[in-house]
């Protein structure tokens, strides 16, 4: 695969966040507050919080998952500036470390409705930051948002990916481990509930690097797929026409509310995340006007629980500054009360598979962690790895405690007449 994306090319106008991330901001009274609050939420933890000065916090035994503390003063200046992005800074700076870190951060999600007390929570919406308004899922806030994440570099995300290039969620059976199989199962049975087969007038909201419309040319399908990526078009294109693909599938640098006409069947995988709350009207909307009468959609969507969704949905988080701008993960009753108020839709099936996530991103964090060097070899730096590090060790940890899923929703729109 041909190197896209350095370090230095994608930080040529702008140091990227992750490089700018300098020491604490310091409030003594905050810091005090959020050493007290964290001290009461680890207290009946199962983990073990191991500070600088030898003293051990958390109801964890000698097996529990550990978490070092190594710079309490900056770790807890840090929580006190902003918990929800202060955390994993913090770790991203070194100021503390695990062992495993996804292990440590399972108890956590697990716990994540009640680590802070109820009264702080309620004035959640005077303290939280904001998502900045640039970050809004407009046809301008929403390429920026993507060319941050998937304009990366090609050649990190093939680092951890299996060799079919598919950045979502994997569908391992119960015994089987292998990452590359367990993609081509979840392609295939979205593509079923999508009833794509021989002649299917196929689109696609979202291709990664092409795998799911690949898949589906080789069905027989002709398929139409929107990408926002420079990065991802290019690549797609490349590895279709490896395969022959080309004149069965179109990628086209398109955002889906720009599209026009209808399709026999329409798909899209783990999106609608980056589309932004108040744009989900609009993205089902599009969904019914895009597939002709008859036709059939599937749909696969990470969801966490509703009234937390509702708690905070305003809420600016470490996720979305350093890796997700702009997105917002719908729980299930959010999705299907969308499309039951905005569409004429009806759902056929529906299926719920988050521990295979977790799975799916074990595997990714083990291939990025083993090829470093491949990733500090096109420049970036060791902050980076701890970014990325983190990133997949908390989401695996949300999917571990159940506190994210991932579905995979048929629906289908009535025939006329």
């Amino acid at each position: 695969m041909t190197t896209t994306t350095t370090a230095a090319q994608h930080s040529a106008s702008a140091t990227p966040p992750w490089d700018l991330l300098g020491g604490p901001p310091r409030s003594p009274v905050r810091a005090a507050i959020a050493e007290r609050l964290f001290r009461h939420a680890v207290r009946t933890l199962p983990v073990r919080v191991a500070l600088a000065d030898g003293e051990v916090l958390g109801a964890g035994g000698p097996e529990s998952p550990l978490m070092r503390v190594e710079d309490p003063a900056a770790f807890f200046h840090r929580l006190g500036a902003d918990a929800k992005v202060g955390f994993g800074e913090s770790y991203m700076a070194g100021e503390w470390t695990s062992p495993e870190p996804a292990e440590l951060l399972t108890p956590f999600a697990a716990r994540i409705a009640t680590l802070v007390p109820a009264p702080l929570q309620r004035a959640r919406r005077w303290v939280d930051a904001r998502q900045p308004s640039a970050e809004r899922g407009t046809l301008v806030g929403a390429r920026e948002n993507i060319h941050r994440h998937y304009d990366l570099s090609n050649d990190v995300f093939a680092t951890f990916l299996d060799e079919t290039m598919t950045y979502s969620a994997a569908l391992f059976p119960p015994s089987g481990d292998d990452l590359a199989a367990a993609q081509a199962r979840k392609i295939d049975r979205i593509l079923d509930l999508a009833a794509v087969g021989e002649g299917t007038e196929l689109l696609e909201i979202g291709t990664g690097w092409g795998s799911l419309a690949g898949r589906a040319a080789r069905r027989g399908a002709r398929v139409t797929t929107l990408t926002l990526s420079a990065e991802q078009q290019r690549l797609a294109q490349e590895l279709l026409a490896e395969e022959g693909l080309a004149d069965r599938v179109e990628v086209r640098l398109a955002d889906y509310r720009e599209v026009t006409g209808q399709f026999d069947a329409v798909v899209s995988v783990e999106m609608i995340e980056a589309v932004g709350r108040e744009y989900w009207s609009e993205y089902v909307t599009a969904l019914d006007r895009l597939v002709a009468p008859g036709g059939r959609i599937g749909l696969q969507a990470i969801t966490m629980p509703h009234d937390r969704m509702l708690a905070t949905s305003s809420s600016y988080t470490w996720i979305h500054k350093y890796i997700f701008p702009g997105g917002q993960l719908p729980s299930i009753e959010a999705l299907e009360t969308a499309f039951d108020t905005h569409t004429g839709l009806r759902r056929t099936e529906r299926h719920s598979f988050g521990p295979s996530y977790a799975t799916t991103l074990r595997h990714w964090r083990q291939r990025f962690l083993s090829r470093w060097d491949e990733v500090r070899d096109l420049g970036f730096s060791e902050r980076f790895r701890r970014m990325w590090d983190f990133y997949l060790a908390y989401s695996e940890a949300g999917f571990r405690s159940g506190y994210l899923d991932v579905w995979q929703l048929g629906y289908r729109k009535p025939a006329q007449g």
